[in-house]
């Protein structure tokens, strides 16, 4: 910051404060929230003047604080009291962004996005629209945002999703891309759509009589993150194959029906990390929820993940906390 004087015929990096101010770039600030559902999809609303869909929120007013318009905006959008204390995000978004009239003259906008976080049903029912300006909401699976959104808008929301995913502080975000890309944001993961596995969850083995129709592993690293498999090419997610590393005995974990057969789950302690087969996939290290955040498994997503964590302690594994998903080297790893 230079000096400021009063003095104008002062030489060098003084300024006035009039100067001052007026080198400094005005921007429009505002505030979103994203909303989950159970299954991981993301609160969209329409509204009365414009065709894509929005984030529930809006503009800060003057002299109120982006978290305290976030609140407002949410009452008199949705109906919905609450506090969202929690960034996910930090959007600039430039004065030369595509889709704005000009007769706008928008100066470029810092955006806030907070963490709304996971409604239950009976939340979702509370939700009262006002009478004009916002005509509806949906609950939207995230690869489906860049079709229903602006595309700033769209990356914006998917950055904050992988931000609040990843658990280690909001992002900060040049036009909806993140400055430092984790290894969430690198491979894309939620641009493409999740599989659905709703299946009732039934613990312990699969019955003789029942076919197997795949089967997917919980394999532990020793500080009780997962192993999870990215396709580099769409960016799903998934589990991989029992055998897909070198791994203790497995525990039976459950099952549900598929196909007229069954989606086995086993876990097991992984003993090291071979070296890259194939370079179609990432492998990264994450912690359960994370793997259950980044799936589509409906309600008995509980159901498992309490089961993976019993598997856990049954191996004398550390609960791990959150922190991003780590992608590991393709010579692999040795414990």
């Amino acid at each position: 910051m230079p000096q400021l004087t009063e003095d104008p015929g002062r030489a060098g990096t003084w300024m006035t404060p009039a100067e001052y101010g007026a080198s400094r770039a005005a921007l429009w600030t505002g505030a979103t929230v994203l909303v989950t559902d159970p299954d991981g999809r993301v609160l969209v609303q329409t509204v009365d003047y414009r065709p894509d869909r929005l984030l529930p929120g809006g503009a800060v007013d003057a002299g109120e604080a982006p978290a305290a318009a976030a609140a407002r905006e949410m009452r008199e959008e949705l109906g919905v009291d609450g506090h969202y204390p929690r960034g996910l995000a930090v959007d600039w978004i430039p004065a030369d962004v595509p889709g704005i009239p000009p007769e706008m003259r928008f100066p470029g906008e810092i955006l806030h996005v907070y963490d709304g976080g996971t409604w239950t049903p009976e939340r979702i029912r509370s939700v009262r629209l006002p009478d004009q300006e916002i005509t509806g909401i949906d609950f939207a699976e995230p690869a489906d945002l860049p079709a229903l959104m602006e595309p700033g808008d769209a990356r914006r929301a998917l950055s904050a999703l992988r931000a609040r995913i990843n658990g280690s502080g909001p992002a900060l975000l040049e036009d909806g891309r993140p400055t430092t890309p984790t290894a969430l944001d690198r491979l894309g993961v939620l641009r493409s759509r999740r599989t659905p596995q709703h299946g009732t969850w039934h613990p312990g083995p699969v019955p003789a009589h029942l076919p197997v129709r795949d089967h997917h592993g919980w394999l532990f690293a020793p500080d009780g993150r997962v192993l999870l498999l990215v396709a580099r090419a769409t960016g799903a997610a998934h589990l991989p194959g029992p055998g897909a590393e070198p791994a203790a005995a497995a525990l039976p974990l459950g099952y549900r029906y598929a196909d007229r057969g069954a989606l086995a789950r086993t876990a097991a302690r992984l003993t090291s990390v071979s070296p890259a087969a194939d370079p179609a996939y990432a492998r990264l290290l994450a912690v359960p929820e994370q793997v259950r955040e980044l799936s589509d498994w409906g309600p008995a997503g509980r159901d498992e993940l309490a089961a993976v964590h019993a598997a856990r302690a049954q191996l004398g594994l550390p609960a791990p906390p959150r922190t991003p998903p780590v992608e590991l080297p393709e010579e692999g790893l040795r414990w």
